[in-house]
């Protein structure tokens, strides 16, 4: 068998072919590879990514020129302006300048001219970011001084640029604060909230009332101008507008004349006046006090002192009393009347014997002038506000039955007025809340608490005008508004289910409150006959120090009502006829005497 020949490795002459012929299709494939990853990256550049980096290259020499959409004008029911625009300069940046090697020498010189130190310069262009293309604004309201100060140093201040914008005014300042609200400049964090809505930053927004309210309709939509820059960020060229589109203007049920009048009648008091059309609801006016200024808010950094007495004052300037709860006091013998002869308990020529005190459940319970008026029906109760009387009604008809009442009357829920973010409830107790609350059950004296208005019981002033309301338009319950064109709620209407007598006796009881009972100071030459009750509610300062609550309210002519006033005086000290009832006359002085001049004696001056 012939052997096998294995030839040398190291000796053979054979060329090596194998391990070259590797290498080769190993750097043909490295390089299709290397290859395919940059025509990949190239389409994916080019193709899929190439809108948006044409849009970065377009950002570059193109800015925008936003123009703020004027906010609507807000006049009252008879075409006089409430709120309305001006137009002051202020300065803006480009974010794009901070970055320039200059921007340390203008930074210096602007913030001498604006008085504004370089962190809250910085500040306003970090908000909008470095590539932001639109300018930014770092203040409004220039002073004249400031704006010939820019002038004069322009040559010093590239990319800085001063324009007129719109800015909310209030021609009458304090006297319709809680009604028109206020706007103010967007928070970041707000600015977060809203910017899906098409906010964006310097925007400004309705912060309370009517401006918060009808936000959407006064706002309008924003313009501006598309401008083609140069590297240096100069313009060249306009390439596109939008005009801003202006808000809408809205028209309030508010009477500018009846307003002045409950403004200069509640005076230095703290409280509240409201004017209404008890047939639909109509606020003819809503006055607050304390009080402040909305223009406040329109200047981009008001002073420390200014915002310390609205945001901080101890009164809470911005607290709309109209729509905070408190104890309605004897007011509320509307609805005990109501319920008492609605409950079949009592009829209208029930006639009960009053005293100086009555004990119910262990506690005893004084009448106001500590000795009682002697027999009294309901009518007669009703003008001399017996507390006796009303005690003896609530205690027969139970604590189910009166709280049944008083939420037919919309106490313990929204009016449905506008504002309802800054609307309270109220509250109504009961059995349910008494349980919870204190661990026990509802008892007699409860009942008799509420009976007066006093208790637990919460109201606002104005869910007692719309209890008002009740017997002056024969029964109704109605829904109180600013808006004039508000349809819907001008013919809302809720009849609340009681008797025709039940309604015969609140109004013969209510007239004779002023003819010849607690609210005697509006029976007068110079009004029509008037109806009302009148309300004097314990209340403590935070101090401990007693200070009662003054109520009034009424509505004239009370045979035929066109309006219906209630005034409350928060911690007055005095009683509901002293106080709160001259106030209520006046501002039906001046509702009468101007819709019928001649037909009533004017007031003595």
């Amino acid at each position: 068998m012939p052997s096998l020949q294995i030839p040398l490795l190291g000796n053979s002459k054979e060329k090596r072919t194998v391990g070259r012929n590797s290498q080769s299709v190993f750097l043909i494939l490295f390089t299709l590879l290397l290859t395919s990853g940059i025509l990949a990256r190239l389409v994916y550049l080019q193709i899929i990514q190439g809108s948006t980096h044409r849009q970065q290259a377009e950002s570059n020499r193109i800015r925008l020129l936003l123009k703020q959409p004027e906010r609507g004008n807000v006049f009252d029911r008879n075409g006089r302006l409430l709120a309305t625009t001006r137009y002051p300069h202020s300065v803006y940046l480009w974010p794009m300048a901070h970055k320039k090697q200059s921007w340390s020498q203008i930074s210096i010189r602007l913030s001498q001219i604006l008085g504004m130190s370089l962190e809250e310069i910085e500040n306003k262009l970090k908000e909008a970011g470095p590539n932001a293309s639109s300018l930014v604004r770092i203040k409004r309201d220039l002073e004249l001084d400031e704006i010939t100060a820019l002038k004069e140093y322009e040559n010093e201040l590239d990319d800085v640029e001063v324009h007129t914008e719109a800015v909310r005014y209030y021609p009458h300042g304090k006297e319709f604060a809680h009604v028109l609200g206020y706007t103010r400049e967007l928070t970041a964090e707000q600015l977060k909230e809203k910017k899906d809505k098409g906010y964006r930053l310097g925007d400004v927004i309705g912060q309370m009332g009517i401006e918060k309210a009808f936000e959407n309709v006064l706002r309008g939509e924003w313009g501006g101008q598309q401008v083609e820059v140069d590297s240096n960020g100069r313009p060249l060229r306009i390439l596109g507008e939008k005009q801003a589109q202006p808000g809408d203007d809205i028209r309030l049920t508010i009477d500018w004349n009846v307003q002045m009048a409950a403004e200069k009648a509640l005076a230095q008091r703290n409280g509240t006046v409201i004017a209404m059309n008890p047939q639909n609801g109509a606020i003819l006016a809503m006055v607050s006090h304390p009080t402040f200024d909305p223009n406040v808010f329109s200047k981009q950094k008001a002073s420390q002192k200014e915002l310390q007495q609205i945001l901080l004052g101890a009164d809470h300037p911005l607290l709309n009393r109209a729509l905070q709860a408190y104890p309605p006091a004897s007011t509320f013998k509307i609805v005990t009347t109501t319920a008492g002869l609605e409950s079949g308990k009592f009829s209208p020529q029930t006639v009960l014997q009053t005293y100086g005190s009555l004990s119910f459940g262990g506690y005893r319970f004084n009448e106001w002038n500590h000795a009682g008026f002697g027999a009294l029906g309901f009518a007669r109760a009703i003008a001399m506000s017996s507390d006796t009387f009303f005690y003896q009604v609530g205690a027969r008809v139970g604590g189910s039955t009166l709280i049944n009442w008083t939420r037919k009357y919309g106490f313990g829920k929204k009016t449905g007025f506008e504002f309802a973010s800054e609307e309270s409830k109220g509250f109504v107790p009961d059995e349910a809340w008494k349980r919870k609350a204190w661990k026990m059950p509802w008892t007699v004296g409860d009942s008799v608490n509420m009976s007066i208005g006093q208790g637990a019981l919460l109201a606002t002033p104005l869910q007692v005008a719309v209890m008002f309301a009740v017997p002056a338009n024969g029964g109704y319950r109605v829904q109180p508004h600013l808006l004039k064109d508000n349809e819907q709620a001008k013919s809302w209407r809720e009849q609340i289910d009681m008797k025709p007598s039940t309604t015969k006796i609140l109004r013969e009881g209510l007239r004779k409150v002023v003819a010849e009972g607690t609210g005697r100071a509006l029976n007068v030459p110079t009004l029509p006959p008037v109806a009302g009750k009148t309300g004097t509610a314990e209340a403590w300062k935070r101090n401990g120090i007693k200070a009662n609550h003054a109520w009034f309210g009424g509505y004239a002519p009370a045979n035929n009502p066109e309006i219906l006033v209630v005034a409350f005086a928060e911690h007055s000290g005095g009683g509901g006829g002293s106080v709160a009832g001259p106030i209520a006359l006046k501002v039906m002085e001046e509702y009468f005497h101007k819709k019928y001049p001649g037909k009533y004696k004017k007031p003595e001056p």
